[in-house]
């Protein structure tokens, strides 16, 4: 089981934490001199949220890696993966997980827009996912077909709902794109999606190929993001 992070009933850290709090206080910006609104209200919410504490204590890059935790309990795809692709990596928290649940024959493939620190059994391309370049490379670092393609990519937000939506939705018919070409008979597809899941059209080519495939926000995911993530399980090569 996941240990989460020890919650008061109204959802505020119970332990005291290095600033001092007492157990179930708020900590707050102390100024907000020079800074917008909207990096208040950012630092305000890093400062109180429990899953940002836990990732600290328990070594994690980002505090997503308990999205991914959250979705093998659900969903039990980690246990088997040996042979795995991380689409949108950085920082590396969800290939910190993969290493840490799937053994030490688990090999990790990488890749992403931003620099990201060396991880002993990973190998990472700071490269763009959406060209034909980083396809090839990508495809060209993995010994034959993979176990699991996961991507947690997603587009820059501009604000406007419906846009930020169709542009993570490419995003996603991209990473299945690949993961039709890449994964083995049985393999597994989880991939991040915005309110509204995946397009009718791509949910009904996943049906054909994936015996499984289902929709659902881990309790790590924020209440007031739009983020949902799609599992495929079971990939039947015969329908690509």
């Amino acid at each position: 089981m996941i240990k989460r992070p020890k919650l008061t009933r109204t959802g505020r850290i119970r332990k005291t934490n290095p600033q001092g709090l007492t157990r179930g206080e708020k900590s707050r910006v102390k100024t907000s001199r020079g800074r917008k609104i909207s990096s208040v209200r950012w630092l305000q919410r890093q400062l109180n949220d429990p899953y940002v504490d836990a990732a600290h204590r328990d070594g994690y890059r980002a505090r997503s890696a308990y999205k991914l935790l959250e979705l093998d309990e659900k969903f039990s795809f980690l246990r088997h993966a040996r042979s795995i692709v991380d689409l949108g990596v950085a920082p590396g928290g969800w290939t910190q997980v993969v290493l840490k649940n799937c053994g030490r024959k688990a090999r990790v493939v990488g890749i992403d827009l931003l620099e990201v620190a060396p991880l002993d059994g990973a190998t990472f391309l700071k490269m763009d996912f959406t060209t034909d370049a980083a396809e090839t490379e990508l495809i060209a670092l993995l010994d034959g077909p993979v176990d699991l393609v996961m991507s947690d990519m997603a587009a820059a937000t501009t604000g406007h709902q419906q846009t930020d939506h169709i542009r993570t939705l490419a995003l996603v018919e991209l990473a299945f794109d690949f993961a039709q070409k890449t994964l083995a008979e049985g393999g597994i597809f989880v991939a991040k999606v915005f309110r509204g899941g995946a397009d009718k059209e791509m949910l009904t080519q996943m049906k054909k190929s994936f015996k499984s495939v289902r929709h659902y926000k881990p309790p790590a995911s924020r209440k007031e993001s739009a983020e949902t993530y799609l599992v495929a399980q079971g990939f039947k090569k015969e329908y690509v």
